[in-house]
């Protein structure tokens, strides 16, 4: 079942510092299917960021069509900023208490505090955490009310090597434990193939889809690091014009 459907037949913005529009999307057409985990990578600046706020429903100024889940429904879509957005005079569970509706419990924000090795932390405020323990309550926030679809801007950019590494593998480990359909943005190839069912490739602006490769990696070998690079070389020895 097809989870998400774009069509964006063009998105332009004012053009600095000249007269006239700048067309950062156009003819972008892409199916993600439901609790498929999909990663976008491309160019900076070439839109990915405004993709993904015209799915989230907070920018309407583009020509196109956006279906997310059941026609008759309202999705409920789960949003991960580049920045945490942390509120620094609430707790690290009263933090993720502001994003939820009233029915979600708070035995499960224990859970997810649990996954993602954070409930030591709970009555914490935000000064006292490490940035890639920030990006962890930010996960858990969005996670929190069951989305239909997640939407992730770049969330370990900044992260050393090591601490993305243990983010990443905590996010897989929550996202396998309960489904969703995600759409990733990271400029990082080697992160797309850790984590993507399917990377799509997209091209500076106006931006659109010019290649989409099946991960095919088991998961049990996602961790391998030298798989991670021999599927990478391989990749990019087949498809030259990606590099």
């Amino acid at each position: 079942m097809i989870m998400i459907a774009i069509n964006i037949k063009s998105k332009t913005y004012p053009a600095k510092g000249r007269a006239g529009q700048h067309l950062a999307i156009a003819n972008f057409k892409l199916a993600v299917n439901a609790n498929e985990f999909v990663c976008l990578v491309g160019p900076s600046g070439c839109g990915k960021t405004t993709l993904l706020n015209i799915v989230a429903g907070l920018d309407r100024d583009y020509d196109g069509e956006i279906n997310v889940g059941e026609v008759q429904t309202q999705p409920k879509i789960g949003y991960v900023f580049q920045n945490p957005r942390l509120l620094p005079w609430r707790t690290v569970k009263e933090n993720i208490e502001l994003a939820i509706e009233d029915n979600a419990s708070s035995e499960n924000i224990d859970a997810l505090l649990e996954v993602m090795q954070l409930a030591q932390f709970q009555h914490v405020y935000p000064e006292s955490l490490s940035l890639g323990m920030s990006r962890r309550v930010a996960i858990i926030r969005a996670f929190a009310n069951n989305p239909d679809v997640l939407l992730m801007d770049e969330p370990f950019v900044s992260l050393d090597a090591p601490t993305a590494r243990q983010v990443r593998g905590l996010l897989i480990n929550l996202w396998q434990q309960r489904p969703h359909t995600v759409l990733f943005v990271t400029h990082d190839l080697r992160e797309a193939i850790t984590l993507a069912d399917r990377i799509v490739f997209l091209s500076s602006a106006p931006m659109q889809v010019i290649r989409e490769i099946k991960v095919s990696i088991a998961r049990s070998d996602r961790d391998n690091e030298q798989v991670i690079e021999a599927f990478r070389q391989q990749l990019l020895h087949d498809q030259p014009e990606l590099k």
